[in-house]
């Protein structure tokens, strides 16, 4: 069994992984009426979230117990990096809209009650940010949880010894052990999670929905391939490849079918200390970004809402489609603080063009129906783009400094360590 174990641990992650979205394929297809080959995966995923909200809030607080006031400048980059990340998706969202107008069936309208604008939104960010901290931890609402962490991180580097401080620490390193061991489960998870996904859409949701699937991965896509390594490599001036690669390798696969980005934040943590990244700005960034770097959240939020008003045909300028970007970008910080995500941030888009709820709900049936697809690929650039942007920062201000910049050789010398 010992034996077992260490050649499981040794082999290849990527390589069990690709073997087991094989197998979950070709289960999903034979198969299909065998439900309880979807447990591995419910439970993987469930893991995955009941161990991150606790690694954060120890990473957090610990890092603010011990950090200086040099973080600072960080995290300013960090957030503004997402918010410039997030506009620009949009603008791509609508010039891909503009290039490949495409309408859409609607559907029976959703009864689900989407948020009432920007500032009901806001609202609800803020009271889940002041909200019980035992309730964050349960519930996994990462902003509270960062905030908590902030606060009482802030406390303890005042009045903490340093033997707290330690045990802190050696509690958030015992956590990682536990993380890189569900991690070990990937492989089973993901075969099960395919197999889901499978038995129960098969390959019929892309005969009425094709063009507009098409229209939002292409979107998403091109901005994981091409928009955000151009932005890296502004910033960095070196090629960004190499890091995006390591980045979609070990990140985008597991967001992708786990389909939570919540469940994502070990993975995108334990990726980050593979590449050798500050430990006091991934421990906040990751997190953060599970909230505030939602790309592929504007992308969706402003197509579906332009191929409402190509369906209607209903005229888009140009001043309205800068305030659609700007409202999905600002809308999309918000969707993961709301119940169904994304998709319900559609109807206050579509009220920038006078489309009446009605309307704007059944677009929302529609999001539903192709979500096993559009929510795969958008957590996949969300997640994935978190560890990206994070090392983006972290080796700028080490170039700052002179320090000698090596994309590959810290991660390279953690996995032969590993």
């Amino acid at each position: 069994m010992n034996n077992f174990v260490k050649k499981w641990t040794e082999s290849s992650l990527i390589l069990k992984i690709i073997i087991g979205l094989i197998i979950g394929i070709i289960l999903g297809l034979t198969i299909p009426q065998y439900d309880m080959i979807s447990l591995p995966g419910e439970l993987f995923v469930d893991a995955l979230k009941a161990i991150a909200p606790i690694l954060v809030f120890l990473l957090v607080s610990s890092a603010f117990s011990k950090t200086d006031g040099g973080i600072a400048n960080k995290f300013k980059k960090i957030i503004c990096l997402f918010l410039v990340s997030t506009f620009i998706a949009a603008l791509v969202a609508v010039i891909g809209s503009f290039l490949f107008p495409v309408s859409m069936t609607l559907t029976e309208a959703s009864s689900l009650s989407p948020p009432g604008g920007l500032g009901e939104i806001v609202s609800n960010l803020l009271h889940n940010i002041f909200a019980n901290p035992l309730l964050c931890l349960s519930q996994g609402d990462y902003l509270g949880i960062l905030f908590w962490a902030f606060v009482i991180g802030i406390a303890l580097r005042k009045v903490a010894s340093a033997n707290t401080k330690q045990m802190l620490i050696d509690f958030s390193d015992a956590l990682t052990i536990v993380v890189v061991g569900i991690i070990q489960f990937a492989p089973i998870g993901i075969m099960s999670l395919v197999f889901t996904a499978v038995s129960q859409n098969g390959l019929s949701i892309f005969l009425e929905y094709g063009e507009l699937i098409l229209l939002l991965v292409g979107c998403m896509i091109f901005t994981a391939l091409i928009v955000y390594p151009l932005i890296v490599a502004i910033i960095l001036r070196r090629n960004p490849y190499p890091l995006l690669y390591i980045c979609l390798k070990e990140s985008s696969i597991t967001a992708f079918f786990t389909r939570s980005s919540a469940a994502n934040i070990p993975v995108n943590m334990i990726l980050c200390e593979k590449l050798g990244l500050d430990e006091d700005l991934y421990s906040i960034s990751i997190p953060l970004g599970s909230t505030l770097n939602t790309g592929g959240a504007a992308i969706t939020i402003t197509i579906m809402t332009l191929a409402v008003c190509n369906t209607l045909g209903i005229g888009v300028d140009i001043p309205t489609t800068i305030l659609l970007c700007i409202v999905s970008t600002f809308g999309a910080f918000g969707a993961s603080g709301v119940v169904g995500g994304s998709l319900l941030l559609i109807p206050m888009a579509c009220s920038l063009f006078g489309i009446p709820s009605d309307i704007s709900l059944q677009a929302i049936s529609v999001g539903f129906i192709i979500g096993v697809i559009q929510d795969s690929f958008e957590t996949a650039l969300n997640s994935s783009s978190d560890p990206l942007f994070t090392a983006t920062v972290d080796y700028y201000e080490r170039a700052k400094r002179g320090e000698a910049v090596n994309f590959l050789g810290e991660f390279a010398k953690k996995e032969n360590d590993d």
